[in-house]
């Protein structure tokens, strides 16, 4: 007996790793942008501000200076775009010093325009608020206490803008309106961007829930890829003994002189070379076989010969088939691709004995396999968690793998599949397949170039 192969641990642990690291970098990537967007806004909100203060109320600003400010702000939102083409990680540090740094700019605006007794001096809230939601506990605390610092330096050192005090004039006061504008302008960019960063979250963790469902999948698929490798290494010696003690059969005069019992080892045999094949399509696929390689062949010529041995393996009775592919293309022969169709035409054989219809075409730079019955079609439920494991209406344990796998096979070519209920009764499977991934290396030029 062949030993099996050695077990191996499954990668889902690490693959979910590196999909949450990829979520989490995007996240950081949207939180940047909204920084910058909030970037924007402040500078055109405070070159407005010091134009108006400066040269609408007659209270002298020294422009030049705040306009240098302004400048470097701009400059650092320069810098953060290209940040953020490059593929590097954007983590809580990186959204730390830009806080930080906003607060280095508000400070020095301030300090150039009344210091504590400026009504915008209340815009640290805003930096407090944004460090809370976007930051780690720790670069929180960081940022409170560097906004409490500044403002007690600008009380320290600062000097006071020349504003009459008429606080007692409530809105007709410049101070108590500046005040207003103040809490308006906090108001709704709070309002704006917390709501955004919220949608983000809640999209992160919409998108963890997927990959975490993905990454459990991937590992039910090694697992069950394990044990059909195992299987088939153990299925080998038997099946190569039933074999040769057919072919000795075949050659005695009992059963050469019987013609129903020659015709029934035929038959026997013709199963076994069967089992074979498929034992040896598992190895294949499982990157066991050996002294065999991927073959070249066109998209024409590996969807009729699959539909040959289809037809010659199965008790189909009426069995349609249109390939409507148009020019052809040399790919290279993929025996999980092959074994994909296979078991959506069994599914739909076993749900549709009479009649079965396989259709290929093309659109664009993709593959489209048809497969339709006239069975009684998917319940709602099986349509609504397509591609999950143990979905079936055959009500037998273990069933509903077939869609799960083929659903996996075709994602992992960057292909997908989807079903449906024909209205004149039956169910339709249609498998896509980018074209890109099986072409042959010299093809796959001109067909990305389509």
């Amino acid at each position: 007996m062949s030993s099996s192969s050695p077990s191996k641990t499954p990668p889902s642990g690490s693959l979910f790793s590196a999909l949450r690291r990829s979520s989490d970098d995007l996240t950081g990537r949207k939180n940047l942008q909204l920084l910058i967007q909030l970037r924007w806004i402040a500078m055109f909100g405070q070159f407005a501000t010091i134009l108006v203060v400066n040269y609408g109320f007659d209270i002298e600003l020294p422009v030049a200076q705040m306009l240098m400010v302004l400048f470097g702000l701009l400059l650092l939102n320069a810098v953060s775009l290209l940040r953020m083409r490059l593929p590097k990680t954007i983590g809580n540090t990186e959204l730390f010093l830009s806080l930080l740094i906003d607060v280095a700019t508000l400070t020095m605006l301030l300090a150039l325009s009344g210091g504590a007794s400026n009504p915008f001096v209340f815009l640290y809230l805003l930096q407090v608020i944004l460090g809370a939601v976007l930051l780690e506990v720790w670069s929180t605390w960081v940022i409170l206490v560097t906004t409490t610092l500044c403002f007690g330096w600008l009380a320290w050192y600062g000097h006071p803008l020349p504003m009459p005090l008429d606080h007692s004039e409530g809105l007709f006061s410049l101070y108590i309106e500046g005040m207003f504008i103040c809490f308006v302008l906090n108001g709704v960019l709070l309002v704006v961007f917390i709501n955004r960063i919220t949608r983000n979250r809640r999209q992160r963790d919409e998108h963890l829930a997927q990959l975490r469902q993905r990454a459990a999948e991937e590992e039910h698929i090694v697992r069950m890829g394990l044990l059909a490798s195992g299987a088939a290494h153990e299925l080998g010696t038997p099946l190569a003994t039933l074999s040769v003690i057919l072919g000795d059969w075949r050659h005695m005069e009992p059963f050469k002189s019987n013609g129903d019992l020659a015709q029934e080892i035929t038959e026997m045999q013709t199963q076994v070379l069967r089992c074979k094949s498929i034992v040896s399509g598992i190895l294949l696929s499982a990157g066991e076989a050996r002294g065999e390689s991927s073959e070249g062949t066109t998209v024409r010529a590996f969807l009729d010969d699959l539909v040959d041995e289809w037809r010659e393996t199965r008790p189909v009775k009426d069995f349609s088939y249109s390939n409507e592919f148009g020019e052809d293309l040399s790919i290279v022969s993929d025996s999980a691709l092959r074994q994909s169709i296979h078991n959506v035409l069994d599914n739909a054989l076993e749900a549709s004995p009479h009649w079965v219809r396989l259709s290929v075409y093309r659109e664009g730079k993709t593959l489209l396999v048809s497969v339709a019955d006239r069975g009684p079609g998917f319940a709602q439920a099986m349509l609504d968690n397509l591609g999950r494991p143990y979905q079936s209406s055959k009500g037998r344990p273990g069933s509903g793998l077939g869609l799960f796998l083929v659903m996996n096979v075709l994602r992992t070519l960057g292909g997908n599949l989807k079903a449906s209920n024909l209205v004149q009764g039956g169910a339709l499977v249609t498998l896509s397949l980018p074209l890109s991934v099986v072409a042959l290396k010299q093809e796959r030029g001109e067909t990305n170039g389509d």
